[in-house]
C-alpha cells in the first residue's frame, strides 16, 4: 500500500490541477470525450453538429442571393435554412438540458475525489502520526502544533502534513508559471529584435544599392 504521505501529497497536487486548470474547462472536455463515446447523446451531438454547418453554409449561400433579381430562389433557401435552423435549435436545447444534468453530476464526483476524499482523510487518520520527530528538537508548544488536532505528542498530524504539502505545491506551481512567463517574454522578445535586425539591414542594402 502507498505511504499515507505520498497519498497526501499526490492527492493534494491533484486539487492544485483542478483548481488550476478550472472545473469548466474539465466540464467541456469530459462532455466532448463523453459524446465521443457510444452513449445516448453521441448521435444528438454529431447530428448537432452537421445540422450547423448546414445552418451556416445555407446562411452564405442566402446571403450570396439577391433577395430581388432572384426572389424564388432566395425564398427557397430561406425555408430550407429556417426548416434546418428549427432542427438545430431543438437538438441545441436537448442537449443543454441534458448538460446542465451532466454538470452538476461531473462537479459532485469532482467535489468527492477531491476536497471529499481530503476530509474523510483528514478525519479518519486524524489520531494517526505520520511521522515522527526527534524527541526534545523543538519547543512543546510546537509539538502540541504540529500534532494538532488529535495526533500524539511528539508527531506530525495529517492536518499539519496537508497544510505543508499545499504551501510546497502553491509555491511550486508559482514558480514554474513565472518561469514559463520568463522564457515566453524572453521568446517574444527576441523574435522582436531578429524582425528589427532585418528591418535595419533591408534599409541598409537599400542605400547602398542607391
Amino acid at each position: 500500500m502507498p505511504s499515507l504521505l505520498l497519498i497526501v501529497f499526490c492527492l493534494q497536487l491533484f486539487i492544485h490541477l483542478v483548481n488550476t486548470v478550472g472545473a469548466p474547462v474539465i466540464n467541456e472536455f469530459l462532455w466532448s470525450l463523453y459524446n465521443r463515446l457510444p452513449t445516448s447523446t453521441s448521435a444528438d451531438a454529431k447530428s448537432q453538429i452537421k445540422l450547423q454547418r448546414e445552418v451556416i453554409r445555407l446562411k452564405r449561400e442566402m446571403n450570396a442571393t439577391s433577395s430581388q433579381d432572384e426572389f424564388a430562389k432566395w425564398a427557397k433557401i430561406r425555408r430550407s435554412h429556417d426548416k434546418i435552423l428549427a432542427q438545430y435549435d431543438e437538438k441545441t436545447n436537448n442537449l443543454k438540458s441534458f448538460k446542465s444534468t451532466f454538470d452538476r453530476t461531473v462537479n459532485a464526483l469532482r467535489w468527492v475525489g477531491t476536497n471529499g476524499l481530503r476530509f474523510f482523510l483528514q478525519f479518519w487518520f486524524s489520531k494517526r502520526p505520520l511521522f515522527w520527530i526527534p524527541r526534545n528538537w523543538v519547543p512543546g508548544y510546537v509539538e502540541w502544533l504540529l500534532a494538532f488536532p488529535r495526533a500524539p505528542t511528539g508527531s506530525v498530524s495529517i492536518q499539519l502534513w496537508w497544510i505543508a504539502c499545499a504551501t510546497i505545491v502553491r509555491l511550486v506551481g508559482a514558480a514554474v508559471v513565472a518561469a514559463l512567463v520568463l522564457v515566453r517574454e524572453q521568446e517574444q522578445g527576441g523574435q522582436k529584435m531578429k524582425i528589427g535586425a532585418g528591418a535595419r539591414g533591408g534599409k541598409g542594402e537599400g542605400k547602398k544599392e542607391l
